[in-house]
């Protein structure tokens, strides 16, 4: 029936309009409160930083906005105007068997998404980023980065999809299972190698010079008993001037990576409790319970997945023209694109919860810092730098930030730092 497309439709515009809603009330929250110099950030911001950080935070909604609905319509045109049709009927022109299909149905899709995006990311990066003095790439760097996720993309699409589609071919009815167990498995796989195979063929990893900054991470491992294998300063720089630190790896392969213009703009003690609260994130089990509650929701929606595929009832509510093929295993990828797009719908609302479980997490590891290092000083004064080297929006709404935000508001964050007392 074609009421059926007509309702999805609707409600996808309906939620682009609600995420555009969003935009403008933060918008005018931010015009509103954007001259306010929170108490805390005396030191590091004037009135030139406030209107430096309005115009990156206004620059980058817009631009955003621009972006969101340039995908939006692309994909509406693709989905709802027949090329979808079109075009799944020209990739079973080939007359291949199901996992060559499967594989090229995604690749090319994936592929003309990555070229329809070229002009805004180097509109983003030397436009927006280079005006605030944040992108230190060349065209040419940029054009190796591209080159380089291209084929990363290939081969891990080209792995995952022929696991899971051979998966597909040989078990009707536990598909479902083996697929998610296949996805679980190469992520964890991939969080192991990640450290030593992917992350180097973007940036160069080396160990840090400061004996002391090197010994006190070390020591600080130690007494909360993690065990990392390297302590590694990272050349963002290179790409970004923007600041950040992380643990990579899992296991025995964890290790801690710092940007190296942290490691410009960073006291002793400030980076060691931007540290103890990425600590605080392992030690609390933050990591294991999100990939846990991940892979238990991955699970539900793959048998989902299972009951929608295993007949035509998605094609149905997208009234798609069924064609005529030898094998039905051969619609199986138009379904999985068409499913993609449905769960996309169906989530969104469901989004937010899991934020808040995220700035629960954010909450328990400052505090775990600060019981870490004695005191919530050096926390407090990390994250004023870092608000006021990234330009981050300091006056969010709170339904923006409350719907969007993983971590707390950086003025919530300090708010909450300062309640704690320092421990002798």
């Amino acid at each position: 029936m074609i009421v059926y497309p007509i309702i999805i439709c609707v409600i996808f515009i309906l939620i682009k309009v609600f995420e555009f809603y969003l935009e403008f009330i933060n918008l005018k929250h931010l015009e509103k409160h954007g001259s306010e110099i929170p108490l805390g950030f005396e030191d590091v911001i004037d009135q030139d930083k406030l209107n430096k950080i309005k115009c990156y935070t206004i620059e980058k909604t817009r631009f955003g906005i621009i972006s969101s609905c340039y995908d939006a319509l692309i994909l509406l045109i693709f989905i709802f105007s027949g090329l979808l049709g079109v075009y799944n009927s020209w990739i079973l022109s080939f007359h291949m068997s199901f996992i060559p299909t499967g594989i090229l149905f995604f690749l090319i899709i994936i592929f003309a998404h990555t070229l329809l995006q070229i002009p805004f990311d180097l509109y983003r990066s030397f436009r927006i980023e280079k005006k605030y003095g944040f992108n230190s790439l060349t065209l040419k760097l940029w054009f190796k980065d591209f080159i380089k996720s291209i084929i990363i993309t290939t081969l891990l699409i080209v792995v995952l999809c022929a696991g899971a589609l051979y998966v597909v071919s040989v078990s009707v009815n536990l598909w479902w299972l083996w697929v998610w167990i296949l996805f679980f498995v190469f992520t964890i796989f991939m969080m192991y190698i990640s450290p030593y195979v992917l992350e180097p063929l973007f940036n160069k990893f080396e160990p840090i010079q400061n004996e002391s900054l090197l010994d006190s991470l070390q020591n600080l491992m130690k007494n909360v008993g993690i065990k990392i294998s390297k302590v590694l300063k990272m050349d963002a720089s290179k790409r970004t001037k923007h600041t950040n630190a992380y643990f990579s790896g899992i296991g025995n392969v964890k290790r801690i990576v710092l940007f190296d213009t942290m490691l410009e703009k960073m006291s002793h003690d400030e980076i060691i409790s931007i540290v103890a609260h990425e600590a605080g994130h392992w030690k609390k089990k933050h990591i294991i319970k999100t990939i846990i509650m991940f892979e238990i929701i991955s699970l539900v929606i793959f048998f989902f997945a299972y009951l929608l595929l295993r007949n035509d009832v998605i094609l149905v509510l997208f009234n798609s023209a069924v064609p005529s093929v030898n094998n039905v295993l051969l619609l199986f990828p138009l379904k999985v694109f068409l499913l993609q797009f449905l769960l996309g719908i169906i989530l969104f609302p469901i989004s937010p919860v899991f934020h808040v479980f995220s700035r629960k997490n954010e909450k328990e590891a400052d505090k775990f810092a600060v019981e870490l290092t004695g005191t919530p000083k050096y926390m407090v004064n990390a994250l004023v730098k870092l608000s006021a080297d990234n330009l981050s929006n300091l006056h969010p709404h709170p339904f923006y930030s409350s719907f969007y935000y993983s971590h707390p508001s950086v003025l919530e964050r300090i708010q909450y730092l300062k309640s704690l007392k320092d421990i002798p």
